[in-house]
């Protein structure tokens, strides 16, 4: 059987099986790769296993597919029956329906909670100190507070760098005032940049967000059209890695590259990797890493189908050139940096400076283009020596303002349900579940579009930026006083870990489902027996 790798893809092919009714007698297999290309499919037609190799995929699917429409459907009524007519009074409509859901629900309460997070958010303003320091070829260099400062650990401060009162701060620079400035160290270092890893389909739909200003759901479908016409791999994966058998061959997609695809640009990339002689050889890189591979690597260009490029929409092209790039990054050499750190001492106190300018553009002429290098005073301090006397010119205050968290759009709510794991405030749970997100990649967009549909989310269009609407913070309120658990990503995370636990064959699947009765069961009965 041939259809989409992955457990949704089982699952589909599950369902056309049972249908179908075929010979039980018949040898079954399942074909599974990665990209449409004909040597991808004829490789995994030599290779297909047999349909019993993924039964226990098979069965993660259908518990998944079962465990959402038994929370769904139980809750959504449940809930429903209980609280529609207060919600219908709240948000003045005749009468509503509550729509609950394992993964869904979880997101919008972290759409509440930030809107809520920013609408209480009171700003706080706070005092720093700022040198002019060197005569005529002068430097600025902030205060900040060391072990040795008359204001170490004291209540006055608001942060290391900064006071609570402008007062304090005022005096702070009367008592400093005519004191003498002396270099107390200079550290001179080098810094190197790795390219970032390959894009994963959450990484890419929040880039696309960015970029281009389009919904996840949209990056996805441009993404599997380009997968269907041959250009790039899988898109709906969670790996921003590669196979280690797929960076033997890695070369074949480069070389397909620079054959087939008549970009001036992306030419020049490649030309420049041949002429410095880049290496090609990823195998002991961070970027090819079997062990944080589930069903497929990260999207990376075929280096074929370009027959099909020309037909493109302008928006396609570009997110196809937007993957071309990244994976090029990798094959190119860290960005340098050379990097210096000042401290100047007035008395015990610590003013310091920093500077950082880039030597070796490496990777980032491909990901980030020509870009203007800021004026640099690492000259200037690059010539200071320690125990140095230097000018001061003056201290002054910069006042600073607290700021509220930013709303999610509809790229960066991708990434958090892709890390939701990393809310989990308990540690041990949270490492027992890391790598856990809430939903997969093939379904997260799905899950945006759908709170969106019915009423719980806004996204404005212009900027994809994500507010609840009235219903929605009704909803959330709702679900927040009856099962404040579905609102946790501890709770959809570790669901999410015990279909994989059914995947790798690490609990039987009667397990899983019999967690999954008594969780619901034990929920109704909450609800609805105090009543």
């Amino acid at each position: 059987m041939l259809g989409d790798s992955g457990r949704e893809g089982e699952y589909i092919q599950r369902l056309v099986f049972m249908m179908a009714e075929p010979n039980p007698n018949a040898e079954m297999k399942r074909v599974w790769i990665d990209s449409q290309t004909e040597d991808e499919i004829l490789k995994g037609i030599r290779e297909a296993k047999n349909m019993s190799e993924y039964d226990s995929l098979s069965d993660s699917a259908y518990l998944r597919a079962k465990e959402d429409y038994l929370i769904g459907i139980n809750f959504s009524r449940l809930l429903s029956i209980i609280f529609g007519n207060r919600v219908a009074k709240k948000i003045n409509e005749e009468r509503v329906s509550i729509s609950v859901g394992r993964v869904m629900t979880c997101v919008l309460g972290m759409v509440v909670t930030r809107e809520r997070d920013i609408r209480n958010f009171v700003k706080t303003k706070y005092y720093k100190l700022s040198g002019d320091f060197g005569g005529e070829e002068n430097f600025k260099a902030e205060w900040r507070v060391s072990e040795k400062s008359k204001f170490y650990e004291s209540p006055l401060l608001y942060n290391e760098t900064g006071f609570k009162k402008e007062e304090t701060a005022k005096k702070f620079i009367e008592f400093l005032n005519g004191k003498e400035a002396v270099i107390d160290s200079v550290k001179k270092s080098k810094q190197k940049e790795n390219p970032p890893l390959l894009f994963n389909l959450a990484e890419i739909q929040n880039e696309c967000t960015k970029r281009f200003k389009i919904k996840p759901d949209e990056t996805l479908e441009i993404i599997q059209e380009l997968y269907e016409k041959k250009l790039v791999t899988y898109p709906r994966t969670d790996a921003r890695v590669l196979s280690t058998a797929i960076a033997k061959v890695i070369t074949q997609n480069l070389n397909g590259l620079a054959k087939g695809f008549k970009d001036e640009e992306i030419q020049g990339f490649l030309a420049k990797m041949s002429a410095e002689k880049y290496s090609t050889n990823l195998e002991k890189t961070k970027y090819v890493n079997d062990s944080k591979i589930t069903d497929h690597y990260a999207i990376i260009p075929t280096g074929q189908g370009f027959e099909n490029y020309d037909g493109l929409s302008d928006l396609k092209k570009n997110v196809y050139k937007l993957i071309v790039k990244r994976f090029l990054s990798i094959f190119y050499p860290s960005a340098e940096y050379n990097k210096i750190s000042v401290v100047i001492k007035i008395d015990d106190e610590e003013f310091c400076a920093n500077e950082k300018v880039c030597i070796n553009r490496g990777y980032l002429d491909v990901l980030k283009g020509e870009t203007v290098e800021k004026d640099s005073n690492i000259n200037l301090l690059n010539n200071l020596k320690k125990g140095e006397k230097i000018p001061v010119n003056f201290i002054e205050i910069k006042e600073g303002e607290t700021s509220p968290p930013n709303r999610y759009n509809s790229g960066s709510i991708i990434l958090a349900m892709e890390n939701a794991g990393k809310l989990i405030e308990d540690e041990a749970l949270r490492e027992q579940i890391k790598g856990a997100g809430i939903g997969t990649s093939a379904t997260r967009a799905e899950i945006i579009k759908k709170l969106e549909r019915i009423g719980y989310i806004a996204i404005n269009s212009k900027t994809q930026i994500i507010t609840p609407t009235d219903k929605g913070e009704v909803v959330y309120d709702v679900v927040l006083g009856s099962m404040p658990d579905m609102l946790n990503p501890e709770l959809t995370a570790s669901w999410e870990k015990g279909l994989d636990m059914v995947a790798k064959k690490e609990i039987e699947p009667e397990i899983f489902m019999g967690k999954l009765e008594r969780y619901i069961r034990g929920k109704i009965a909450k609800l609805v027996i105090p009543m």
